[in-house]
């Protein structure tokens, strides 16, 4: 469905006057309509924020999530808030376009109402009017990372198509995470291309790299101190100087295959991040000293506490859309910690008012890009045609009709991702099957055609091979421990940031709140049998971090499966059965 401004606010003005939403959403709906990308200036520096767009070029669907957990220190506070306790929290009116933006809720009508988000396009027509807005050299443009993978194009161009759109749009300082899934020496030459500054203070070289480095020639590269990439940028915005420290995603060579960047260390390091800052107030005399980050919020919050100086840090990695940034005091005063969703889906604004060499005050929002409210740029849309080109006949594939809505994001399962567990345990004959808990990943709406790049959106990986092993009830057991302590580890610093490893044929309780070892209990298969610990099961799998699996890609699994079906229904959801979590505001009700 495709709508103008204009018709865009007379819908809604119709849906409040015919009692479909609350009189005071409604009148809050049209309001946000027409004022919506009105952003009064405010102090002397801008700075924007894109993070984990997962090369999405093009305008998509995607569905916030209706689970995400917090637990101890972190039940009850941003970003683990969905629904209406999110609304309730930063105070968003039901109803209004900002609503269906930050929150699941009637998610698929709300979705043909106010049409799809994000795209470069409609994200390049509102950088350029709040930069020009602001005033030429008066802002800088941070990018968090996840930006060259997520899409078949990104893949099959090893992210190219994603360096020049980023150099279309303008960004002046990036950070990684999934840049780091090509190989090392396509990394490089991305870099090279990009126009911006590439920073990542924390990825250092190996002990035995360091005697030896294959790419010494590279301008990044610092030999003195063994760091890979430059660990910071200077800027003057405004005739104001800003430093930019880069925090690449601190889990990169265990979270993905260390075989694409055997030369490369990866940690948060916050003594290093400390010293880092240190050194740069002492020597550089900044007044702004920024982090781009891609450590995920919960890991953020907590550097904010330990690390002192750093006035904003702009977060990635954990996908969360928070509309308004948290301040985190710490012994030299507050750092102000934001996340900017992913998917292309929001454009972060914080104006800083700097006088006296020092923040005084700040004004921030998170804009949410709906493209049919904002024009494509007509640059940016050539490009995008121009690269997707070549590869449009296979991107158009309709594998079958979409009869639930589906989506990914959420702490335990999605409705796509349960597709791929169905595909996998059809093909390969398996009684369970195990998909990756990754947060990237488009929506499909009931009714639509899924076409291959749909697919490739929830699939397009550089380890992408699947895999039919035995595997034993206490391994599987073990499996699952162990990605929850990940995700639920009360200390940040070990969490990882992704979501619950999927599983299909098999059903379990779970209590997050419980220690490793004993949060996972009562595994069921679907056939009602209890799975035994000593006893061997046929498992299908895909994305292994270790050594090449030997199957097919699992798109070619997942594409078969859905040719065969041509209707791609859930007749079950493999979700556990969730113990002391009751009354959490990051889950639905």
């Amino acid at each position: 469905m495709s709508l103008s401004r204009r018709q865009f606010i007379q819908l809604i003005s119709l849906a409040g006057a015919a009692g479909m939403l609350p009189a005071t959403a409604s009148a809050a709906s049209r309001r946000q309509g027409e004022d919506l990308y009105q952003t009064p200036g405010f102090g002397n520096v801008s700075l924007l924020h894109i993070t984990d767009t997962h090369a999405q070029l093009n305008p998509i669907y995607f569905r916030e999530p209706s689970v995400n957990l917090g637990l101890g220190r972190a039940k009850g506070k941003a970003p683990h808030l969905v629904g209406e306790a999110l609304l309730h929290h930063f105070g968003i009116a039901a109803g209004t376009p900002e609503a269906h933006a930050f929150t699941y809720l009637g998610f698929s009508e709300a979705a043909q109402q106010y049409g799809k988000v994000g795209g470069f396009a409609h994200l390049a027509t509102l950088v350029k009017q709040i930069r020009a807005e602001r005033g030429e050299g008066n802002s800088l443009l941070l990018d968090g990372g996840d930006t060259w993978q997520g899409s078949g194009t990104a893949l099959w161009t090893r992210g190219k198509d994603m360096v020049g759109a980023c150099n279309l749009l303008g960004v002046d300082v990036m950070t990684g995470h999934w840049e780091f899934t090509y190989r090392d020496s396509e990394v490089l030459q991305n870099i090279n291309d990009f126009n911006g500054d590439f920073v990542a203070n924390n990825v250092s070289l190996t002990e035995d790299a360091l005697f030896d480095y294959r790419f010494s020639d590279f301008a990044g590269y610092d030999e003195d101190s063994g760091h890979a990439f430059k660990p910071y940028t200077m800027r003057e915005v405004n005739g104001v100087r800003v430093a930019v420290i880069g925090q690449a995603f601190p889990y990169t060579p265990i979270a993905n295959p260390s075989r694409f960047i055997p030369d490369w260390t990866f940690g948060i390091r916050p003594e290093e991040m400390q010293e880092r800052v240190d050194q740069i107030r002492e020597k550089e005399n900044p007044a702004v000293v920024v982090v781009i980050s891609h450590n995920g919020m919960d890991v953020d919050l907590k550097l904010a506490e330990v690390v002192s100086g750093i006035d904003v840090i702009f977060g990635g990695h954990t996908h969360d859309g928070v509309p308004a940034p948290i301040a985190v005091s710490n012994r030299g005063g507050k750092t102000l910690v934001t996340n900017a969703g992913s998917n292309g889906k929001y454009l972060g604004v914080m104006d800083l008012d700097v006088r006296g060499g020092k923040v005084q005050d700040f004004r921030y929002r998170l804009l949410p890009i709906f493209s049919n409210l904002l024009k494509a740029d007509a640059e940016m849309q050539r490009y995008i045609d121009e690269v997707r080109r070549p590869y449009l006949g296979q991107l158009n594939e309709k594998l079958a009709l979409a009869e639930d809505l589906l989506y990914r994001r959420g702490n335990f399962n999605g409705t796509f991702d349960q597709i791929i567990c169905d595909a996998q345990r059809v093909v390969g004959d398996a009684e369970i099957a195990l998909s990756p808990g990754f947060r990237w990943g488009t929506t499909v709406l009931p009714g639509q055609a899924i076409t291959m790049e749909n697919l490739l959106d929830q699939t397009a990986t550089t380890y992408p091979e699947t895999y039919v092993r035995e595997m034993s009830g206490a391994d599987i057991k073990r499996i699952l421990e162990d990605v929850l302590d990940n995700l639920f580890n009360p200390d940040p610093f070990f969490q990882q940031g992704g979501d619950m490893v999927r599983v299909g044929g098999l059903d379990y309780v779970c209590e997050p709140g419980a220690t490793i070892g004993s949060r996972v209990s009562d595994l069921t298969l679907d056939s009602g049998k209890k799975l035994e610990a000593t006893k061997k099961y046929k498992v299908a799998g895909w994305a292994t971090v270790g050594s090449q699996a030997p199957g097919a890609p699992i798109w070619e699994v997942v594409a078969e499966y859905l040719r065969q079906q041509k209707v791609a229904k859930i007749e079950k959801m493999n979700l556990p059965k969730l113990k002391g979590v009751a009354g959490n505001p990051g889950i639905a009700a």
